[in-house]
């Protein structure tokens, strides 16, 4: 049996899902299995990965779309591997992204899920230099539901024992499989499955320093719906609310202003100045206190949004270029000194 199991859910990607895979067969730890799972995919991709001729290489098609969710629920229950990691196939990874994770798994046995940091690159493949900087240690609770730690979908390697703790069954839909990641939610459903692990198991979650994930800006994906990323985020904050209410009544106000600042910020990256303002808006209307307990990135969040929104766009990009040059080599900074001492 492989040690680690990769789960790949592929639809609509034959621009960047070659690059997923090839960055799974370069990776310098070799003892895994690669589950492509074809989420009914109407162009090229999985033809694409038909090509790839490697034995731990195998292809689970899908008789109806699923959604993330879904074929994240496939990959789970086809899988062999101790541990479980996850890839969405318009990312990449760095070489050692699985060594460094499998080490972190076996020197850590309270660590259920194990997430790195990851660095931006652009819907061309180029790096970005600008870095998602989570926290990594000593996450409480609440901080998963003002923030997403782990960040993207392609961060964590998790033990299967979490996923064993957290199963369940949906009594309208496939009542005789287990769900993991929630097949309601068709956005969001990642953030959902790390509050439950974090409110009803005693795994820890905790993050490794190396941006060994390649987070691609694709403006195409699901990150450009942002609307909809904000109704799914309201659907997650409702079922979590059923089981955890008073949990949700502590934290619901001040993570609502945070997720609606963190869709500003997308709404930035988007190059739409009228749509962060309005979520600008919207954040400080809800909490205010987010320009005391953050000032820092809430005020570069509003004067992005302004600058964008006002300035013609050529002079807007001089100034975009600039600030993220200065904050990359701020973050690139960081990340070396967190590794220096970590050694």
């Amino acid at each position: 049996m492989p040690k680690v199991t990769v789960i790949m859910p592929v639809y609509n990607v034959e621009a960047f899902v070659a690059d997923a895979v090839q960055s799974v067969l370069k990776q310098n730890f070799t003892d895994y299995e690669l589950l492509i799972i074809d989420d009914m995919s109407p162009d090229g991709s999985i033809a694409i990965c038909e090509c790839f001729d490697d034995p731990r290489i195998k292809i689970i098609r899908h008789t109806e779309n699923r959604g993330l969710a879904g074929a994240r629920n496939t990959g789970i229950r086809h899988a062999h591997g101790e541990y479980l990691a996850f890839l969405d196939s318009d990312d990449c990874w760095r070489d050692d992204k699985l060594s460094l994770h499998v080490a972190h798994l076996d020197n850590h046995p309270e660590v259920g899920v194990s997430f790195s940091r990851s660095a931006f690159i652009n819907e061309d493949g180029t790096a970005n230099n600008c870095y998602q900087m989570p926290k990594l240690k000593d996450i409480e609770a609440g901080y998963y539901l003002c923030r997403n730690p782990i960040g993207n979908g392609s961060a964590p390697v998790i033990r299967k024992e979490v996923f064993d703790d957290i199963k369940y069954t949906d009594n309208s839909r496939d009542k005789d499989q287990d769900w993991y990641f929630d097949e309601n939610l068709r956005r969001s459903e990642d953030i959902e499955c790390w509050i439950r692990i974090m409110l009803i198991t005693n795994w820890v979650i905790e993050g490794i320093p190396e941006p060994l994930t390649l987070y691609r800006l694709n403006t195409g994906g699901l990150s450009a719906q942002l609307y909809r990323q904000l109704e799914s985020w309201e659907q997650v904050i409702e079922k979590t609310r059923r089981y955890a209410p008073a949990f949700v009544t502590k934290w619901e106000n001040k993570a609502r202003a945070y997720q609606l600042r963190y869709l500003a910020r997308q709404a930035i990256r988007l190059h739409d100045g009228g749509m962060a303002a309005q979520f600008v808006h919207q954040a400080l209307k809800t909490n205010l206190r987010i320009l005391t307990q953050e000032p820092g990135r809430t005020l570069l969040t509003i004067g992005a949004a302004y600058l964008l929104w006002f300035t013609p766009k050529r002079l807007y990009q001089s100034f975009e270029s600039i600030a993220q040059q200065m904050i990359g080599n701020i973050q690139a900074r960081r990340i070396h000194g967190d590794l220096k001492s970590r050694i």
